[in-house]
Formats: C-alpha cells, structure tokens, sequence
C-alpha cells in the first residue's frame, strides 16, 4: 500500500508518499480502501511537532476515510467486502488501506459522495458532542464559535439551527461574512479589525453568551471565559494560536503557555462558569 508518511517535525517537505505492506485485519476489524481521507488542523499540528496524541515520527496521520471494505476479521458480522463506508481510525488514514475497528465504521448512505462522507466524522461528532453531550444546546440560548468558517465552526452552525431560538456569534475574515450569514451565523464579527469581546458585548448588551466553542486556545481561553454568562460553558477543542507557522516556533509555544489562564475549582464555583475539552474518552 501507499502512505503519506510524516518523517519528521516539520514544514510539508517532511511529507513523504512511502510503499509499505498491507496490513490484516485482526478479528473485530476491516480492512478499507481508502478513496478519500480527511484532512484536518490535528494532521497539521502532528506534521509540526504539537500534538500530543499523535504517534511517534515517522507517522500517518489521518482520523477519518471513506472507502470500500477490502477484507473483514474473523469476528466481523455485518459488513462484507465491497461494501461502501465512513470509518474513524484516529490514525492512519491518510493512506491507500487502513485498519479500522467495526466499531467505529458505518455504511454511506446512497446520498452521500466519498467527498462528502470522508468529510463527516471529526467536524461533525466533535461539533455534537459539544453541542448536545458536554453542554447541552437549549432554545434560546447565545453561542460564540470561534473560528466560525472551520470545519467545526460551520458544523457547529449548521447544528445549532436544530434548536429552536438559538443566536450564534462567530468570528471570521470579512471575506467568509456573506458565506457564513448563508449558513446561519446572526453575528459574523472581523477578528482582524474587531474587538470580538467588545463587539459580543455590545450586540448582547453586556450580557455576554451562555456557550464559548474555542478552537485558538491561550489567551482566546481567557477571553472567551470572560464573556460567559453565569452558568455559562467554555468548550476548548484546539489550540490553533500554538502553531504560528508551516514549521513549530518555540518561542509561539512558549508564549501561548505563558498566558495561559490557570482555572482553579473555588473561581469556577464563585463564577458559576465550567470549562471542558470536547474528548469522548
């Protein structure tokens, strides 16, 4: 088979197309061929040296595909070869075969093109999990999403209009405005020429926002918690102000954890605030 391989730290010249052997699948798993494999900000991070989840150098990233079943473990019952498929794999994915549990796999609808399936599974579980597991969504309620024309952010808008009431604040280039009005943001805000704070401040008459989807991290964390209402929920589920650049600065890393806010549990009860990861495990 053929991988995308992530030879070291680094800008994308460190991305290398190897050959390497086919694996098997283990009993509770199948085996895919991959047709599309998505790409997302964690592949970046891993690429450059900052994620932590990632597996040691030389690495295939990849946490999702689309893709036929090639060959089914032992145990498999439901699925069989030929079959068109979504498959979450954490890693791995970005290569021609990859090894997925059954567990973490599903059929793609007839509906549904591999270009649009391989483009579900991170941005719109993380977006549901946030949405309506970590923090329940509730009619009426005000949502910031940062970085709201992202994969998750737009997941995160188109989500939301299924609660009844809800008025969603995201910030954005100017260019992605129109676009982002379309899918159903009320309050595009210009990070670039606008205090997002301020702004949110003033459209919600110092009121500030009962939900904070963050994907910067650092001092956007702060900030972000700052414009929770009480009983308010920051959700974090990225740290893009960590990488600066193609490569990873030390300097980008060390600041970001300078300023890191360090939440103890006495302000989180006097502010009546929660902060929370948008993990599944």
């Amino acid at each position: 088979m053929r991988a995308l391989v992530n030879v070291k730290a680094g800008g994308p010249e460190v991305l290398q197309v190897q050959d390497r052997p086919a694996p098997l699948p283990q009993p509770d798993q199948v085996l895919v061929r991959v047709k599309r494999a998505g790409l997302n900000f964690a592949d970046v991070s891993a690429r450059v040296g900052l994620y932590p989840d990632a597996p040691k150098f030389p690495m295939v990233m990849g946490y999702e595909v689309s893709g036929v079943i090639e060959a089914v473990g032992s145990r498999v019952t439901g699925f069989s070869k030929g079959e068109r498929v979504i498959a979450m794999t954490r890693f791995g994915g970005q290569a021609s075969h990859v090894l997925a549990p059954v567990d973490l796999l599903r059929r793609i609808p007839d509906a549904l093109s591999f270009d649009e399936a391989a483009a579900l599974p991170v941005n719109y579980l993380s977006a549901y999990h946030m949405l309506f597991s970590v923090a329940p969504l509730k009619p009426g309620m005000k949502v910031l999403v940062q970085s709201a024309a992202g994969g998750v952010g737009l997941a995160v808008i188109q989500l939301a209009k299924t609660v009844k009431d809800v008025e969603l604040f995201g910030t954005a280039s100017a260019s992605k405005h129109e676009f982002l009005r379309k899918q159903g943001l009320h309050h595009p805000i210009d990070y670039r020429t606008q205090d997002y704070v301020e702004e949110v401040r003033r459209l919600t008459g110092g009121k500030g926002v009962h939900r904070v989807l963050d994907a910067l991290g650092g001092p956007d964390w702060t900030r972000g918690y700052s414009l929770l209402r009480p009983g308010g929920h920051l959700l974090c589920f990225g740290w893009a102000n960590m990488v600066g650049g193609q490569t990873r600065s030390l300097l980008t890393v060390a600041s970001q954890f300078v300023q890191l806010k360090r939440y103890s549990p006495m302000e989180l009860m006097d502010t009546n605030r929660t902060v929370s990861d948008d993990r599944t495990d």
